[in-house]
């Protein structure tokens, strides 16, 4: 997409404005609907549905409930964008009228934000197919939330088996807790690895009244609760980003009986593979000294429960793109930000294709809170994050803005047509 072009991106979007009320209604769907990871049949039925609409080569079930749709174009470059479909396990607590209708379910993270926009900007870039050349795939991944989605749909021969061309280029979104209307980038490593471990503390259960015959796994486990900060605290260099988190225990059922067992799940985040290693050595450590120091009858058991690698963005074509985004949205929408503790498994299907990857964040909250919050130094404690039972974006200008970063993303990146 060239300066001398302007208009280009928006002939593509024109149609927008009257097919917003339609995506609004899709998203409000969704978001009543939420399904777990490898659980998405109906939100996989109907985007498969709407692609077909469209025009698209659709195939269905690829890993388990994943959804491709291929619309070639002419010559010239493959352009994967990528929207994650899975819900949370989460209570919904915000005050919408299309909350979430299933409980312990919620839409918590803005993936139903994701499959909105994808679909919306596939609806503009087929009706707008003579004003580009290429290949277009957009590709709706099952169980992100469990880091093993784009994993499960590769080993289901995403590429292998020609399911989709393999792409010269992939694009993805997430949208986030900052003013709507607003696109956020990070060069480089934007988002961090994360493994997520089960570990199984064991003792030798028997009655409260009686800890003297026991080995008490609850103590055990809290011992290691404790001392598992210090591996930030005190083996972690200030300049490393490490985060380690326990944010599940499980032991026993009832006040007077020691169990025998203590089961935890521990979220560890890092950048770099030398700290990452060294992080996880020393949780393993730690676990197995205050195991020795409880007396245990065994050791401990640690299962990897999943893992995501580091997010990384290509600089060429993150400054490419972000050159399209200033030029359509104005450079006051489109700022730097942070490398994110959180992390992402989209970046497995560049790896894969061995294509670069640009994955930016699209603000969804209220600007004017937002901007209050911020002017107060209360983000923290009035703008609910990602995960939270309140993260329910705003409607516009999310949707909109989401659609646009998508399509405009896109065509900067596919061949133009001569004489356009």
């Amino acid at each position: 997409m060239s300066d001398s072009d302007n208009s280009f991106p928006a002939s593509v979007l024109e149609p927008l404005d009257a097919r917003l009320a339609d995506l609004v209604a899709l998203y409000e769907d969704l978001h009543r609907h939420p399904e777990l990871a490898f659980q998405e049949t109906r939100t996989a039925a109907e985007v498969a549905r709407r692609l077909t609409v469209h025009g698209y080569d659709v195939t269905t079930g690829i890993g388990g409930t994943g959804v491709t749709g291929v619309l070639r174009n002419g010559p010239s470059p493959v352009v994967l964008l990528r929207a994650d479909m899975d819900a949370l396990p989460v209570n919904e607590s915000a005050d919408v009228p299309y909350a979430s209708t299933v409980p312990g379910r919620m839409h918590a993270c803005g993936h139903d934000v994701h499959v909105t926009c994808l679909l919306g900007a596939a609806d503009l870039l087929a009706a707008g197919r003579d004003r580009w050349s290429g290949t277009l795939v957009v590709l709706f991944q099952p169980a992100e939330e469990a880091g093993s989605g784009a994993r499960a749909m590769l080993d289901d021969g995403l590429y292998s088996r020609g399911l989709v061309p393999t792409p010269d280029v992939v694009l993805a979104q997430h949208v986030a807790p900052f003013g709507a209307g607003l696109i956020a980038y990070c060069p480089g490593a934007c988002m961090a690895a994360a493994d997520s471990l089960e570990i199984t503390f064991h003792g030798s259960g028997g009655h409260g009244s009686r800890p003297e015959t026991t080995v008490d796994p609850v103590l055990m486990a809290s011992a290691f609760v404790q001392r598992v900060q210090s591996v930030v605290a005190r083996e972690t260099a200030a300049k490393d980003q490490v985060v380690v988190t326990v944010g599940s225990f499980h032991a026993g059922s009832s006040a007077n009986v020691i169990p025998d067992r203590a089961v935890l799940r521990v979220s560890v985040r890092s950048f770099d593979p030398n700290v990452r290693t060294a992080v996880l050595a020393a949780i393993d450590r730690i676990a197995r000294a205050e195991a020795a120091a409880s007396g245990a009858p065994r050791e401990p058991e640690t299962k990897v429960l999943d893992a995501f690698p580091v997010t990384v963005n290509d600089a060429a074509v993150l400054e490419g793109v972000n050159g399209d985004f200033r030029r359509f949205f104005g450079a006051e929408r489109v700022f730097r930000y942070e490398p994110a503790t959180g992390s992402e498994d989209a970046g497995l299907l560049a790896t894969a294709a061995r294509a670069p990857l640009y994955y930016w964040w699209l603000g969804g909250w209220d600007p004017e809170e937002f901007r209050t919050a911020l002017a107060a130094g209360r983000l923290a404690q009035d703008i609910p994050s990602n995960h939270s039972p309140h993260f329910v974006p705003v409607v516009r200008p999310t949707l909109t803005t989401g659609v646009q970063a998508m399509t405009v993303g896109a065509l900067s990146r596919l061949g133009g047509v001569e004489g356009r």
